[in-house]
């Protein structure tokens, strides 16, 4: 299989990267966390103690970062950081970031520049609808706001082991509001992509779904 391009889009907690990660194994294609990226240079900015509000320092580092996928890791800077972006504070801080328009912008530049290479699954909140809005297939993965609370819960709850469901949810509905009402790109179904609801589902039929869809296109 050669050359598709599969965009898979969905709020938090949904399961869409490790959907994602599987249906790339399978398929043989290259898999893009894009919401790696984002809490990548959530990672930057919190190490460095830059505010949220100071623009040039951020515009700044957004220039000089260099963000990568290799052999399924997320490298900043040349090192692999991909325990790092799944802490907490990452969690609650990765929104604030991401709504911004130029962050957004630059980021959408690179993850452009590696679907034009073809032969990709992206995941992430806008991708079928502005990274990669002439994908082949597209899907909008979604699940409850608790199941999906449920799932984060389970897990960081060995990373995190003061975390709290109850709070993890309230986290999980304020950055679904905040995707979901941003001016740049807002977290959007698009009009072709085919809706999955997990909330009832195994990680197998969903990944079954997908793949099977997929291969009768390819056929």
């Amino acid at each position: 299989m050669k050359n598709i391009t599969i965009a898979v889009d969905g709020p938090a907690g949904a399961g869409k990267s490790t959907i994602a990660k599987i249906i790339a194994e399978k398929l043989n294609v290259n898999y893009i966390d894009t919401g790696a990226m984002y809490r990548a240079f959530t990672y930057l900015i919190i190490s460095k103690n830059i505010n949220f509000d100071a623009k040039d320092k951020i515009q700044h580092e957004l220039k000089n970062a260099k963000i990568e996928f290799k052999n399924n890791h997320i490298y900043l800077n040349d090192n692999i950081i991909d325990d790092e972006i799944r802490a907490d504070i990452i969690n609650k801080n990765v929104s604030k970031l991401a709504k911004l328009a130029y962050v957004r912008e630059h980021l959408v530049f690179l993850q452009k520049a590696i679907a034009d290479k073809g032969n990709v699954i992206m995941d992430g909140r806008d991708i079928g609808t502005k990274v990669i809005p002439n994908a082949k297939y597209k899907f909008f993965i979604t699940a409850s706001l608790e199941e999906r609370g449920k799932r984060r819960y389970k897990q960081i709850i060995k990373k995190t082991p003061g975390i709290v469901l109850d709070e993890l949810i309230k986290d999980i509905a304020r950055r679904d509001s905040i995707d979901s009402t941003r001016e740049a790109s807002p977290l959007l179904k698009a009009n072709d992509a085919i809706e999955i609801d997990t909330t009832y589902k195994t990680l197998d039929e969903v990944v079954s779904i997908i793949v099977d869809y997929i291969m009768k296109g390819e056929s």
